[in-house]
C-alpha cells in the first residue's frame, strides 16, 4: 500500500478551498440571526462542526486537490479497464481498482458491462477507451 503523500502546500491549499463555503455557512448564521434570536453557542458549535467536517473529509478527497497526480491520469493510457456500466457512447469502467468516467469514440457500437476495453487518451477527467483486440 502507497504511503499518504500529504504536504503542508496540499493540506493549505485544500484549506483555502474550504474558506468560500465556510464564509457562505457564517453570513447565512448571521442573516438569520438579525430575524432569529440565536444564542452564541449555537452559532459558534454551527461553525465547528462545519470545520470538524473539512477536516474529517480531507483524508478522502485529498488526491483531488494534489497537482502532482495528474500526471498519474496520463500513465493510464494503454491500460487495460473493464466496463463497469455499457458505454453507449459513455459509461464507467474499472481500472486499477478505480472507478472511472469512460466514452468510446463515435461510430464505435456500446460495449457492454464486463468488456475489456483499452485507454486510448484522456479528455479532461474522461478517459477515451476503445474495445480491446477480441472483444
Amino acid at each position: 500500500m502507497k504511503r499518504k503523500e500529504w504536504s503542508f502546500r496540499l493540506i493549505l491549499r485544500y484549506a483555502l478551498f474550504q474558506i468560500p463555503s465556510l464564509v457562505i455557512l457564517i453570513s447565512i448564521l448571521i442573516l438569520i440571526r438579525q430575524w432569529v434570536d440565536l444564542p452564541t453557542w449555537l452559532i459558534l458549535a454551527s461553525v465547528g462542526l462545519w470545520i470538524i467536517k473539512d477536516i474529517a473529509l480531507f483524508p478522502l478527497v485529498w488526491r483531488s486537490y494534489d497537482r502532482s497526480r495528474i500526471k498519474d491520469v496520463h500513465q493510464r493510457i494503454g491500460d487495460e479497464a473493464i466496463v463497469e456500466t455499457c458505454l453507449a457512447p459513455s459509461g464507467y469502467v474499472r481500472i486499477r481498482g478505480e472507478l472511472w468516467q469512460a466514452e468510446v469514440g463515435t461510430g464505435v457500437k456500446p460495449v457492454e458491462k464486463g468488456a475489456r476495453v483499452r485507454v486510448e487518451g484522456i479528455q479532461g477527467i474522461t478517459l477515451l477507451v476503445k474495445p480491446s483486440q477480441g472483444e
